[in-house]
């Protein structure tokens, strides 16, 4: 019996998935584990992955919304990958719990750097989305007033910005990195003294994910993002895919949320994965289009990544 399924030719994107942060905030749970034994509690997602964080549970992380979910007393508890408020960490000391801090350092970066400008009396403007969990946590290292937020060139122009004051930007980590130009383009245009990041804000990770993507888009009949919907940097090259000219771009969590009938008759798909998508998922997926399809896969490079960021002190003898 002949095979006749019909072809499909699979562009892998490359870099895709984990990146350095994401390997190191699920080490950082894992080192936790072995050293207090579970329950670890970690607040809010360690990463935008429903995987990732099962597989976690399965091993006795308790994921809670909130410090006061967590019992009083010495339990350790995990920050996540995006970083908390100042609030965070000082409000688990006062209750004595053990607070591991898992933030990515390149958000921490961020942290810094927006503490110094404003030591140096200059008001910041954070780039970023609104209510993202990274976004928060740059918030809560300053005062209430100390931070503006925008996210469109539109809300550059609608800044009420005290006559004289000094002014500073960063960004949020995981954004498109031409959004973001468009943006630093117009508050550079309307404040021509504004000081910028030493380093681009926007890290490595996230702008190799798109840099791939744009190179593969424009000759896909489709392309899929692995990745969960809250996480930033998936939703992220989802919008990249589409601008660079493929008709059909999906963020898909698992093989199972595919909507079959939008890749019917397709004979070229990207597939990539955002930052806090394990590689299974993406075998997952391809394995599905196996069964529709015969299926030839090619990976597309344009990146070596080679970051690695150590764990916290306390955690290192745990995990050798």
């Amino acid at each position: 019996m002949t095979d006749t399924k019909p072809p499909l030719k699979i562009l892998l994107c490359a870099p895709r998935g984990f990146c350095a942060g994401v390997v190191r905030a699920i080490d950082v749970v894992e080192a936790a584990l072995k050293r207090f034994g579970p329950p670890v509690y970690v607040r809010h997602e360690i990463v935008h992955n429903r995987y990732v964080v099962d597989a976690l549970k399965r091993k006795g992380a308790v994921f809670v919304e909130e410090l006061d979910e967590a019992p009083d007393g010495d339990a350790p508890v995990v920050f996540s990958a995006h970083g908390v408020a100042k609030s965070v960490p000082a409000a688990a000391r006062a209750r004595n719990l053990i607070a591991i801090d898992a933030t990515c350092p390149l958000v921490t970066k961020v942290h810094r750097e927006a503490e110094i400008h404003h030591r140096r009396g200059r008001l910041i403007v954070l780039i970023g989305h609104a209510g993202h969990p990274e976004v928060v946590g740059t918030m809560g290292q300053l005062p209430d007033d100390a931070v503006l937020l925008v996210e469109t060139e539109a809300d550059v122009a609608r800044l009420d910005v005290p006559e004289g004051r000094e002014l500073a930007y960063v960004t949020q980590t995981t954004l498109s990195v031409d959004d973001t130009a468009a943006v630093v383009s117009a508050l550079k245009t309307r404040f021509p003294a504004i000081a910028s990041p030493h380093k681009e804000d926007i890290c490595y990770a996230t702008t190799n994910r798109q840099e791939a993507v744009k190179r593969v888009a424009p000759d896909c009949d489709a392309l899929i993002v692995v990745g969960a919907a809250n996480s930033s940097n998936s939703q992220r090259l989802r919008e990249v895919a589409e601008r660079a000219g493929c008709r059909v771009a999906r963020l898909v969590a698992r093989a199972t949320d595919i909507e079959w009938n939008e890749f019917s008759g397709i004979r070229t798909l990207g597939v990539t994965a955002g930052a806090s998508a394990p590689e299974v998922l993406v075998d997952e997926i391809i394995d599905a289009f196996g069964e529709r399809y015969a299926v030839e896969v090619e990976t597309v490079s344009t990146a070596d990544e080679s970051v690695f960021f150590p764990l916290p002190r306390e955690l290192r003898e745990a995990a050798e």
